[in-house]
């Protein structure tokens, strides 16, 4: 799924504004009615490409949309809407190996945005502790990035058992990726938080240890406990250390 911490892709909505000037007010009224849909079905089209869909499945999409699925979860992206509301097993595995190409562009372009962000940091503000971008590496989870045997660790500030966590794992030389839960996506926050409790600056440049906005990770695993939660996957599951 698309986080959708998300990280999900979410399509702007097409705005279609009406002309209130005199003059243009007339002009478009002599134009011929059947102009503005030929306009809105150009975009839609567009859009239906963007996504590797055909014009029946965007009107579909449409439709699901402005149906229960849509209140429930307005921000589904297409192949999701379409694979959730799949008629057939041959339809489902259409939008699955459509929304895993998709997944894989997306996510080499961010991580090759990151390699350069990272080199930017380290010439620009060399020794400082740098923030991962929003979603970076979240490849195959909606919640936490598929990181192999390294650790996922939520915590938050004004929290001393957190804090403790963090410390031992970092003694212990492990490589882990840590979620700041509350940070509001500020990177001044989660850097004032890593050097209070001494976080090696080199371990996050190496990226040993990254630091992440949590960005609603820790509620969409739905997991037990309080923090701090140091977490392993196990089985394609996340579960506790």
């Amino acid at each position: 799924m698309i986080d959708r911490s998300g990280a999900l892709v979410v399509l702007a909505a097409l705005l279609v504004s009406g002309v209130t000037d005199g003059a243009e007010t007339l002009a478009s009224t002599a134009r011929p009615s059947r102009e503005q849909p030929t306009t809105i079905e150009r975009s839609d089209e567009q859009q239906a490409r963007d996504w590797g869909l055909s014009s029946d499945e965007w009107t579909r999409y449409r439709e699901l949309m402005r149906g229960p699925l849509g209140i429930y979860s307005p921000n589904l992206d297409p192949l999701t809407a379409l694979g959730i509301e799949a008629r057939s097993d041959e339809e489902q595995r259409r939008y699955a190996e459509l929304q895993a190409q998709a997944e894989a562009r997306r996510v080499e372009k961010l991580l090759a945005y990151q390699r350069a962000y990272d080199a930017a940091w380290q010439r620009l503000k060399p020794g400082m502790p740098r923030v991962a971008l929003p979603d970076a590496g979240a490849a195959s989870s909606p919640a936490v990035p598929a990181t192999g045997e390294r650790l996922a660790v939520f915590v938050k500030d004004a929290c001393t058992a957190c804090d403790h966590a963090v410390q031992q794992l970092q003694a212990a030389s492990v490589g882990f990726d840590l979620y700041l839960v509350g940070s509001r996506n500020d990177d001044a926050l989660i850097r004032t938080w890593a050097r209070r409790i001494g976080i090696d600056p080199a371990k996050v440049s190496n990226r040993t240890i990254t630091l992440n906005h949590d960005a609603g990770r820790w509620l969409l695993l739905g997991l037990p406990g309080d923090l701090p939660a140091v977490l392993r996957k196990v089985n394609g599951q996340w579960q506790r250390q």
